[in-house]
């Protein structure tokens, strides 16, 4: 066997709805089950997300507040007063600044923008930065990403002489700020159609009914923010997204494309992949290791030159940040397995002293990725006395509710169900981990803290077509809550198997079921190399992609988990030393089984005595734990019994055959009865033969080993035919006729070189057979004596 990393949770969708689906909208059924899935399951509502694009924007003053906005916002223009962008640090944030200063410049107005440094100053208003501000003359600041949590700012800002609009989509407290207008989509009371925008998705709304018309030409920057932060593809978003993917692929903007050219992203293929995995992270990296402004700078620079310089300092800060994160990353975790280990953790909350706090989050991010845990990840700063942290959660966790029980120690925070951010004082971290760790005790099972990958299909082999790929990509694009599609291949067999890249760490199978192969990669899964056996049927999930290499197209599948649910078989037989097991593949959970005591003195074992379990008698062989485990056999068993009692209605989910032997009874000269009655007809001729002197010319006159001559003589010794004294061979007179099965060393040698034919010199195939028939008939035998 070779168990999953995660919990496969395979979707089963209602046959006949996806045949009438399908019918309905003239889509493939694979089109039809995924939609239904992901809760499309009407003509109207499934249209309506494949065909997105042909929607229309909502309109932007459904938006509690926004007539209100825009008329301040107006009449700010027509007096020429001096109003302030407030963004936030992140991609999202950044894009939010962008969209509203490009719409603001377009309308005339004298607008600049301000983003708090996240180390000086932390996340969202805060009261120096708004008094700054109003000491610089502005009378009118906006916000964008950022504000919703900021009551106490707003407080302030009443008494300054600016009024205050805030558009957000973060998670409203239960207190609302109190300022001149509030924009977002979940604000309490309002109606608007869709509440999951992200913060750059408010700002386009606002810029939208600024100017009176959609503004295309912001869409560029609203998908990146979109699909940057996380916010369900779905709805509004997807048509953000869909159109803004086409806008972006043909910006004129000089600070995105310089932006593409140090990514190496080609414009016009750019996906929301590139997003998510080029763009977004040198964007977020600048905010995440000093002041964000050069991130807006690059995006509003209309000089290709300048923008060039600014691209490629980005990319040198995202090269940092990523060994910044290696670097913090591999602390958390060894504080995690030494001072907080999961099983003793609901929750982890791990601190330390002078963690750069732009990067937590994706350390955060990491743990909950190797742990499974909600995770918070705090960076202390002992001369201030607080500690400046971000936290990710798992399914079943809500993060923000359960922070809110906990607001008396947490003075700034805000955030998701899956995210939030915080800063508390250094003597409350304590409590925090205590107070989570009890409230995840009583909402969280044990099967909670197992990852669960949801699965959209599962198919065969030769299911997987070049066509039913392409027409996944009517989903697109992918993101939360509508992610690339996961498939399931049922179990296949192998037809090759081997580890790939400059340091083996990754994995190439080509899986085959009934005549058609399925080639797939396992990025990282090279370890499990060794713990995949040629015959077995392996189950694989994961996403599907076209190779193209050499202007050949086959399909792919990307792994992302892999399983083999039977037991699995490892034939070592052609082992001349057990060393190299030792040394290669050996681990402390396997149960070493020898047979043999002569097998406990071999050399490459003595390290290993004490672990080796020594099997001599059927007792002995049903006391040792089979079921599920991993079996190594060392040696061949000294009967079938003893096999029969080791798997007696139990099945190893591993059995590793060593089959070490210092004997080889299967390639003896085997004596035929022909042999013993030419040897009996001797010895009443010859009776009594000397066998110390004559037994090696009689072995070269009949061109038998010396132990043939041995074996027979032993044989008639037991069966009485004869007796040995001294060397002496006697024939024993008026002996009764007897078989010779009878004699013990006559069945020993007969099982012995039948259990050599059975479990050493036979084909892989046929050594698995014989185990299965073992487990069958063991299991039969079991349940007969019950």
């Amino acid at each position: 066997m070779l168990k999953s990393k995660r919990r496969w949770n395979i979707q089963q969708p209602n046959n006949e709805a996806v045949e009438n689906l399908a019918k309905d909208l003239n889509i493939p059924p694979l089109i039809a089950s995924l939609l239904i899935n992901r809760g499309m399951t009407t003509k109207e509502s499934a249209s309506q997300f494949l065909n997105i694009e042909n929607q229309s924007f909502h309109d932007p003053f459904l938006l509690d507040g926004m007539d209100r906005a825009v008329e301040r916002i107006h009449k700010a223009i027509e007096n020429n007063e001096k109003i302030m962008i407030y963004g936030d640090y992140d991609a999202d944030g950044v894009t939010s600044t962008s969209v509203m200063l490009t719409a603001l410049q377009q309308l005339g107005a004298d607008v600049d923008f301000y983003i708090p440094n996240r180390f000086s100053e932390g996340y969202g208003p805060n009261e120096e930065a708004f008094r700054f501000i109003d000491e610089q003359g502005y009378t009118l600041v906006i916000t964008v990403d950022t504000g919703i949590s900021a009551v106490h700012e707003a407080q302030v800002a009443e008494g300054l002489a600016f009024d205050l609009i805030i558009t957000d989509h973060h998670e409203p407290g239960p207190i609302l700020p109190s300022c001149y207008a509030i924009l977002h989509p979940k604000k309490p009371g309002s109606h608007y159609p869709f509440g999951h925008l992200a913060g750059v998705g408010v700002a386009f709304k606002l810029a939208h009914a600024l100017l009176g018309e959609v503004p295309e030409h912001l869409l560029e920057l609203a998908v990146i923010g979109t699909i940057a932060d996380l916010v369900p593809l779905t709805g509004e978003n997807r048509l953000i997204a869909k159109k803004g993917l086409k806008r972006l692929a043909y910006s004129q903007r000089p600070g995105l494309k310089a932006l593409f050219k140090v990514c190496n992203v080609k414009q016009q293929e750019l996906t929301e992949d590139s997003i998510g995995f080029a763009l977004a992270p040198r964007i977020n990296a600048v905010g995440r290791l000093q002041d964000a402004d050069p991130a807006v700078e690059l995006i509003m620079s209309q000089n290709e030159e300048e923008a060039f310089l600014l691209a490629e300092e980005i990319d040198r800060l995202n090269k940092e940040r990523q060994a910044l994160v290696n670097e913090i990353t591999e602390e958390a975790i060894r504080k995690v397995e030494e001072i907080y280990p999961p099983s003793e953790n609901a929750v982890l909350v791990i601190t330390g002293e002078g963690w750069n706090a732009g990067v937590i989050g994706i350390v955060a991010s990491r743990l909950v990725d190797r742990f499974y845990r909600p995770t918070i990840v705090l960076s202390e700063d002992h001369e201030k006395g607080v500690a400046k942290g971000s936290a990710r959660s798992i399914a079943g966790f809500d993060l923000f509710a359960n922070l809110s029980t906990c607001r008396e120690i947490l003075p700034h925070f805000g955030g998701h169900p899956m995210a939030a951010g915080m800063t508390l004082k250094l003597e409350d971290i304590a409590e925090l981990r205590e107070r989570l760790n009890q409230l995840a005790k009583e909402v969280l099972s044990d099967e909670d803290f197992i990852p669960v990958t949801s699965i959209d299909v599962s198919c065969k082999v030769e299911d997987v077509t070049i066509e039913a790929i392409e027409q996944l990509q009517l989903m697109a694009p992918f993101g939360m809550n509508n992610p690339k599609p996961k498939v399931a291949i049922a179990p296949s067999a192998i037809q090759s198997i081997r580890k790939i890249g400059a340091d083996q760490t990754h994995m190439k199978l080509v899986i085959e079921d009934n005549g058609q192969a399925l080639d797939a990669i396992g990025f990282g899964f090279g370890y499990l190399y060794e713990d995949i056996s040629p015959l077995a049927e392996i189950s694989l999930i994961g996403e599907l992609n076209i190779n193209e290499w050499n202007n050949i197209r086959k399909p792919q599948l990307m792994i992302e988990d892999m399983a083999v649910n039977d037991w699995q078989l490892f034939d070592l037989r052609g082992l001349r030393d057990p060393a190299r097991f030792f040394h290669s593949t050996y681990h402390e959970k396997m149960t070493l089984l020898a047979f043999s005591e002569e097998t406990l003195t071999h050399a490459a074992l003595q390290a290993y005595r004490d672990q080796i379990v020594l099997v001599q008698s059927v007792d002995e062989a049903k006391q040792v734990s089979v079921e599920d485990e991993t079996i190594v056999l060392l040696d061949l068993p000294t009967s079938s019994e003893l096999i029969e009692g080791l798997f007696a209605g139990r099945v190893p989910a591993r059995i590793y055959a060593i089959f070490f032997t210092a004997e080889n009874h299967f390639f003896d000269t085997i004596p035929t009865r022909e042999h013993f009655k030419w040897y009996y007809a001797f010895l009443t001729k010859k009776s009594p033969f000397d066998l110390k002197r004559y037994k090696e010319e009689l072995a070269i006159y009949k061109g038998w080993t010396k132990d043939t001559i041995d074996f027979m003589s032993q044989v008639f010794f037991e069966l009485e035919f004869v007796t040995i004294e001294n060397g002496l061979i006697s024939l024993m007179k008026n002996s009764p006729k007897r078989d010779l099965i009878e004699s013990v060393t006559f069945r020993h040698k007969q099982e012995h070189i039948q259990i050599e034919k059975n479990f050493l010199y036979t084909s892989y195939a046929h050594l698995k057979s014989v185990f299965e028939q073992v487990f069958k008939r063991a299991s039969i035998n079991e349940e007969a004596t019950k």
